[in-house]
């Protein structure tokens, strides 16, 4: 019995790896009256998939969507990873992960906004929320990386945050087309 490939398209992007290695000195921006960051101590599997599909449908988020849920289960479970998702009026608007796996680095692996939050200047505050979340933990270093897919605002947020590039590589996906993500034509290969 021969099993068919799976139908995957083929994406290229330019992924920006970025560290920083001291708290930032500047004061964080507020966020809205409106808006809270929770920390999700016990984030489930449908919660984690409702957040980083919303969040990453634009932008070619795919890694997790192709993550079995006993595994994805897993990763939720792991003390050193922390979900924190942001509030608006109650209503979730953004999520961050960061990741302590690899301390005495910090990672922050997933950040973004849902797309009802996006353009309303809460981006850059969340961000530094997260770098101060991670901070608080007193890492040696907290990283980031970001990707020609993302938002074209990540790259330049994440400098003005006090990010420095460490390097960028070319990488070659194969996005299963079951997801079903609208893909760029300008990222297909």
């Amino acid at each position: 019995m021969s099993l068919m490939p799976e139908a995957v398209i083929r994406v290229g992007v330019t992924v920006t790896f970025l560290r920083m290695e001291a708290r930032p000195f500047a004061m964080a921006p507020d966020l809205p009256d409106n808006a809270e960051v929770v920390q999700e101590r016990q984030c489930s599997v449908e919660r984690y998939r409702f957040l980083y599909n919303t969040v990453g449908n634009d932008y070619v988020w795919w890694l997790r969507r192709i993550l079995p849920d006993n595994q994805l289960a897993a990763l939720l479970r792991d003390p050193r990873v922390a979900i924190h998702v942001l509030h608006v009026d109650g209503e979730p608007a953004g999520f961050y992960e960061l990741d302590r796996s690899g301390w005495p680095a910090v990672n922050l692996s997933y950040f973004g906004l849902l797309p009802t939050a996006i353009g309303h200047g809460m981006g850059f505050a969340f961000l530094r929320h997260a770098v101060d979340t991670a901070w608080a933990m007193r890492p040696r270093m907290v990283s980031v990386n970001t990707c020609s897919a993302d938002h074209p605002r990540a790259l330049p947020t994440y400098l003005r945050a006090g990010f420095r590039p460490v390097r960028q590589v070319w990488e070659e996906w194969n996005v299963p087309s079951r997801l079903g993500l609208p893909i760029p034509p300008a990222l297909r290969i």
